[in-house]
């Protein structure tokens, strides 16, 4: 019962895609702060190469790079390999990668949603696919492996922003965590979604020009989140303290799903 042990991730091995900024690199921080061994992953070589040097100095830990495009199955498959050549087991997979388009409806194109959909959803479940046997190398009824799936309050409430196939992809990630959970809890692995409110980050600073202050001012928290805020929700579900939760969707979003139709102004 004591806190240290309940929600403890230390010398556990994790993948979080898209792990390079914002919401991905903040939980990534949080797993190495707290002992994890710890793999990103991004397009961009240079980019996460360095955000997994500044995590491993930062925190006195092992943050690896791996430059990983997994919006195709040869990506998805590169990936594994490189994740089974190094590992002989895995205990957290964080599927955090995602694209975002935003267009009027009258407007909108096709590639704006193969593109989200392909990456939110589809990479989703086949990188998920591929790294099952190593998620259940190690896990047990009182250890787990665990999937956190990161979808958005976008796939709950009516969204913000003209993002049609964003709001859709999020939707099926929430749904797609359900009935993951069904089918793997048999196996020892929880699968759990993570529905996000407003973080800082290059997607949603795009979209207001990096002022966070009018979405500060909508929120009944009064501030959008923080790396704490998400990296606590991760670790939480990633711990023993996690271990019995199963198939849910949490909202961390200061109260914006809570509050829907109130008045906040």
């Amino acid at each position: 019962m004591f806190i240290n042990d309940l929600f403890s991730i230390k010398n556990k091995v994790a993948l979080v895609t898209g792990g390079s900024r914002g919401i991905g690199e903040m939980i990534a921080s949080g797993f190495c702060a707290n002992g994890a061994k710890v793999y990103i992953t991004a397009r961009s070589k240079n980019t996460v190469l360095e955000t997994a040097k500044r995590i491993s100095d930062k925190y006195d830990s092992e943050c690896i790079g791996i430059e990983s495009d997994i919006s195709s199955l040869d990506g998805i498959n590169d990936l594994f390999k490189v994740i089974n050549d190094n590992e002989d087991h895995l205990d957290i997979l964080v599927n955090n990668a995602g694209a975002a388009w935003a267009a009027p409806i009258e407007d909108f194109p096709e590639i704006g949603w193969d593109k989200v959909m392909n990456l939110c959803v589809k990479s989703m479940f086949f990188l998920t696919k591929e790294l099952l046997p190593l998620l259940s190398k190690s896990s047990s009824s009182i250890d787990p492996s665990r999937i956190i799936n990161i979808g958005s309050i976008d796939g709950i409430n009516n969204p913000e922003f003209k993002n049609f196939s964003y709001s859709a992809a999020k939707s099926a990630v929430h749904h797609m965590t359900r009935v993951l959970a069904s089918e793997l809890v048999s196996k020892h692995i929880n699968v759990n979604a993570i529905a996000p409110g407003p973080f800082p980050s290059k997607m949603l600073g795009s979209a207001v020009e990096f002022d966070y202050k009018e979405l500060e001012r909508k929120n009944p928290r009064g501030r959008i989140g923080t790396p704490e805020d998400i990296a606590g929700l991760a670790i939480f579900l990633s711990s023993r303290a996690g271990a019995y939760t199963i198939g849910e969707v949490i909202t961390c979003d200061g109260g914006l799903v809570a509050s829907a139709g109130h008045d906040l102004t």
